[in-house]
């Protein structure tokens, strides 16, 4: 791929790499590549970070078209920046895109995109504790159009962020609210896929659990609001009885790189693995009668992230006394070192960049 580099005239200052926080400043420049249904896709380029310039009638704007990932690069102790695991979610962005039919990108051309863009930004890779430079490729109709209609035009895009932990408080339990009149996703709908609706659809469910002093929102399923699915940003896993449970991939949980990585360690650790639907008032039981030992959940941004308590109607059940569960610590412990370049990489999930 031929991609074309333009330099901007003066760098941006540095944020303070010790004070981050997640999502809040971009770097220098971004990627952005452009696709008609006439010359596919064209005209790669690197070119400084600045607004767009769009057609108010764009397809994204009033229909939705849109999908996006999220993944990160890492400085090693060694100073070499890496990826981790690119291909799963250039492959989730095919998956993505078919479901709301726009052009997929290849997997070699989206790696090769990404790659390029965080080798120019290498300066924006910070290396204290718990920071990585977090990345968003994204895609969007852009064709003007006010007919309801797959784009003509679509602009594929990537922006860099270096980032803090996700939660301000770390590797630290949170609290989370089950929601059990809004839905997030049912079977034959966009559940699977990262788009932005799924996250908008959510914002109310995250705003009520806010008013009630917890950190996400944990949905249940479309049809019956009986079976637990995923966090608003996370996949979600429970320790009972010295299994793991994990709801299933079934079309209304997005199939997270996270979610997957963890499954894989935790079958190689000898530790039994249930993809199975889980009813919140078994969940609820568990947690009551302290079967429930650990919850957590496992996602690109937080990597894994401890529940202490969760929320259900007027029923509270704390887990393991609001503290980080021996598993749980361990998995972090074990996936960072592995994206940190810490710990011996034995699944060839990392990809060196620079």
């Amino acid at each position: 791929m031929d991609i074309k580099f333009i330099k901007r005239e003066e760098l941006k200052e540095k944020p303070d790499f010790k004070n981050l926080g997640f999502g809040k400043y971009m770097t220098d420049y971004m990627f952005v590549m452009d696709w008609t249904e006439e010359k596919g896709w064209h005209d790669a380029t690197i070119l400084p970070y600045a607004p767009l310039e769009l057609d108010p009638a764009c397809v994204a704007l009033h229909y939705g078209q849109e999908t996006f990932e999220g993944l990160k690069a890492y400085r090693t102790k060694t100073g070499k920046i890496q990826l981790f695991r690119p291909d799963m979610n250039a492959k989730r962005m095919i998956k993505s895109n078919e479901r709301l039919w726009m052009p997929t990108l290849p997997v070699d051309m989206f790696i090769e995109a990404v790659k390029a863009i965080v080798e120019v930004e290498k300066d924006w890779v910070p290396n204290e504790p718990n920071t990585s430079l977090y990345i968003r490729p994204f895609m969007f109709g852009s064709e003007p159009t006010l007919g309801v209609q797959p784009a003509k035009a679509c602009k594929f895009i990537i922006l860099c962020s270096p980032s803090g932990a996700y939660y301000a408080e770390g590797i630290s339990p949170v609290k989370i609210l089950v929601e059990e009149e809004l839905v997030r996703a049912v079977k034959g709908g966009t559940g699977f896929a990262k788009c932005g609706g799924n996250y908008a659809g959510g914002i109310l469910g995250q705003k009520k659990a806010e008013e009630k002093g917890c950190a996400q929102v944990l949905w249940l399923d479309g049809v019956e609001h009986k079976y637990v699915e995923e966090v608003g940003t996370m996949n979600m896993m429970f320790k009972m009885n010295g299994e793991i449970y994990t709801a299933p991939l079934q079309g209304t949980v997005l199939p997270g790189v996270t979610r997957d990585s963890i499954i894989h360690i935790l079958k190689d650790w000898g530790i039994k693995v249930n993809e199975t639907s889980v009813a919140i008032d078994d969940l609820m039981k568990a947690g009551h009668d302290d079967s429930l030992e650990e919850a957590f959940g496992t996602g690109t941004a937080a990597v894994v992230s401890p529940v202490g308590e969760f929320l259900y109607r007027e029923d509270t059940v704390t887990i393991n006394n609001f503290k980080t569960g021996e598993l749980t610590r361990k998995l972090y412990d074990y996936l960072t070192g592995i994206q940190l370049g810490e710990v011996e990489d034995k699944y060839g999930w990392t990809v060196e960049v620079c």
